[in-house]
């Protein structure tokens, strides 16, 4: 019988919200809460107009937004965040080519210990250059985001934008491929999981998810690539790359894990690219208490579902 995670007591990530388009408006098709009953019950009674709200913006704008303080801002649910404690988030939109399928919202809370980081990478010339981030208490790391840049190639983002596929990174601090090594040692971030946000246009994005051992951003990330010539059989998906605190690697390189449409969550969003949020349920996988699954769409279909558990 396998043991049920230990749940740290305090994640970088607090809410997860999948928003879908529905007659016109963004509405809440499911969300991971963790207990805040009444931020949950306000977001059901909202729904996002194009330009409305975090949600609308991301749609109206066609790229990743990070919000990283609701008061005086456009965000919707201000009065509800602050009575749950929550203080900024991050919204990420799902396109197939022009069509929007979904936006993933992450919603954080702040205090002087919650370490991570969620980056927006936009290419401007032939470099990627930080659009926005949110940070915590990792301010000088947040400095030094500032003022890098990535060429196609180089790094975390610059490789992801290179292969257009997501890309898992380990040990952060001592990682020589890491180019923000030293300062991230210095805040505690240990992995780093980058993938490609494709929207309509010209522009690259980048989101990067950096997570610290004390308040991580998950405790387990998958990379499933679901490119048929990876594969072998077009619509499953194969485990690619994955890290654990607990198990190490995921897979077997004799037997490599699939994932089948429609079949467990990271089949549901191959089945039907747009998100999948899970929080509190029973026989979530490893016992873990809530995951993400993000599906990534080029070229017209699926290419990778990227996964995070805590």
């Amino acid at each position: 019988m396998e043991a049920a995670v230990e749940t740290p007591t305090r994640t970088f990530i607090e809410v997860s919200e999948v928003w879908v388009p529905e007659d016109g408006r963004l509405v809440l098709a499911e969300g991971n809460y963790a207990g805040l009953d009444a931020f949950e019950e306000a977001s059901r009674r909202t729904s996002f107009g194009m330009g409305e709200g975090l949600p609308g913006k991301a749609w109206a704008e066609a790229r990743p937004v990070v919000l990283k303080s609701f008061d005086g801002s456009y965000f919707k649910r201000i009065e509800a965040a602050a009575e749950a404690g929550l203080t900024s988030a991050v919204a990420i939109p799902v396109f197939d080519e022009d069509e929007l399928k979904a936006v993933l919202v992450v919603l954080c809370a702040d205090d002087d210990s919650r370490t991570g980081a969620i980056e927006v990478w936009a290419g401007k010339d032939d470099l990627l250059m930080l659009e926005d981030g949110y940070y915590g208490a990792a301010k000088h790391f947040e400095w030094v985001s500032q003022h890098t840049h990535f060429p196609r190639g180089q790094g975390l983002p610059g490789g992801v934008w290179a292969a257009e596929t997501p890309i898992l990174m380990r040990d952060l601090g001592s990682g020589y491929r890491f180019i923000r090594a030293e300062s991230a040692g210095k805040a505690g971030l240990t992995t780093g999981l980058g993938l490609p946000v494709p929207v309509p246009g010209v522009a690259p994005y980048v989101v990067t998810l950096l997570s610290a051992r004390g308040t991580p951003i998950a405790r387990r990330f998958e990379i499933w690539d679901a490119r048929a010539a990876k594969v072998g059989k077009s619509g499953d998906a194969v485990l690619a790359d994955g890290v654990c605190e607990r198990d190490g690697p995921l897979w077997d390189e004799d037997n490599p894990r699939h994932a089948t449409p429609w079949k467990g969550a990271i089949g549901r969003a191959l089945g039907t690219g747009i998100p999948v949020v899970e929080g509190g349920k029973p026989g979530l996988a490893a016992g873990y208490g809530s995951m993400v699954a993000l599906p990534i769409h080029q070229h017209g279909e699926v290419s990778h579902v990227v996964a995070w558990y805590v």
